[in-house]
């Protein structure tokens, strides 16, 4: 990208984050409440581009505090003060020498809250009583709230979906990069390893989660964790991987063969690949999410494994790789258009492996785009 198209996006992000803001804080006046404090690190980035990372849950780079008007806040620490200066300008950065609770407890008082929302879905119990006391000390009530933020994020803007394309289309680069290489001398790590490094040289921040590599029998289980088997011929490999870019993650799986594919694994391939196209074609607005997963559901067991599809159909993609809607047989919510999923069906036997074929889409006004070149790499 040239720096005029750089600079033309930061502005694009800066009026995007201020209009989640505004929906936000009009959220907050419609339910008479004062502020929120945003703990959840998605949804902190989604807020406000600050992209420093929470390594986990006990451990925070920083929270939002949101007022039902004004400016927002941005409270971190002086790891992350030029980081957050710097990526944040729609906010007032503040730092905390001593800890968040003797800052947020001075600007609660000096912002006249009455009333305080958190992320009750997010939030520790120690730290959950440490902002209860604080709220108790000034005579404010504390009000637990859940996806506020979430379901902002479902139905993405027109610059979110250009960046997930994008992030879809680096994802397939490191993956044709790489596949190539790959050779029955590898261990399962071998591939997981050249596929993350890729994906760094390319220009990702990272995986967007740990990369799946699951051949012959391991690949029977889903979330198989790469191990030093070496890939087996003519059975299939499974390659489930994804990446971060410019803060919005991808999603892609793959079943490829080395060598010779048997006969059982091109049934299957067929069963697995006419499922997800039956259920690419119920994608619309206004479709049910079960509706779309029991598409697919249905060709699976028509062929005799329907007890060997046994996850759901597929998820929303956005800042998190995981988010809602989920394609799943107990979800009734409606799709919508704006929203990105995930159509990832696949069968699973014990002692042989696995296929699964995942590819994203972007739910569209009249169906759905699917974002990946839709390669399948079996000769079916």
């Amino acid at each position: 990208m040239t720096c005029n198209e750089i600079n033309e996006q930061v502005l694009k992000f800066l009026i995007l984050d201020m209009c989640k803001i505004k929906t936000i804080q009009a959220r907050l006046q419609r339910r008479k409440i004062d502020a929120i404090l945003i703990s959840q690190p998605d949804n902190r980035f989604y807020l406000s581009s600050f992209s420093a990372r929470d390594y986990d849950i006990s451990e925070s780079s920083g929270y939002l505090l949101i007022p039902r008007s004004g400016t927002p806040l941005l409270l971190t620490d002086f790891r992350y003060q030029e980081q957050a200066e710097r990526e944040c300008s729609n906010f007032e950065v503040m730092i905390y020498k001593n800890g968040l609770w003797g800052l947020l407890a001075r600007l609660c008082k000096s912002l006249n809250l009455c009333t305080l929302a958190f992320e009750s879905h997010y939030f520790l119990y120690e730290q959950a009583l440490r902002l209860k006391n604080i709220c108790q000390d000034l005579h404010i009530a504390l009000l637990p709230i859940s996806n506020l933020v979430e379901k902002l994020r479902v139905n993405k803007s027109h610059l979110e979906l250009d960046l997930i394309r994008r992030s879809v289309r680096l994802n397939e680069r490191v993956f044709q990069e790489i596949y190539p290489t790959i050779s029955a001398a590898d261990t399962e790590i071998d591939v997981a390893l050249r596929l993350e490094n890729a994906m760094r040289t390319l220009g990702a921040t990272g995986p967007s989660f740990a990369t799946i590599v699951a051949s012959g029998p391991n690949a029977a289980m889903p979330h198989a964790v790469p191990s030093r088997h070496k890939i087996v011929p003519g059975v299939p490999l499974i390659i489930d991987m994804g990446l971060v870019l410019a803060g919005y993650c991808s999603d892609m799986t793959r079943s490829i063969v080395l060598g010779t594919p048997t006969p059982q694994t091109v049934n299957i391939f067929r069963i697995v690949r006419q499922a997800q196209l039956t259920a690419i074609k119920a994608i619309s607005p206004g479709t049910l999410c079960k509706d779309v997963d029991a598409a697919a559901r249905s060709i699976i067991s028509a062929n005799g494994f329907g007890a060997n599809f046994g996850h759901s159909l597929g998820h929303g993609v956005g800042v998190a790789v995981h988010e809602e809607p989920r394609l799943g047989p107990r979800c009734a919510k409606k799709l919508r258009a704006g929203m990105v999923v995930t159509i990832e069906p696949g069968i699973y036997i014990p002692g042989w492996g696995g296929v699964r074929l995942e590819n994203m889409a972007g739910v569209t006004v009249d169906g759905c785009e699917i974002f990946n070149n839709d390669k399948t790499f079996l000769d079916i």
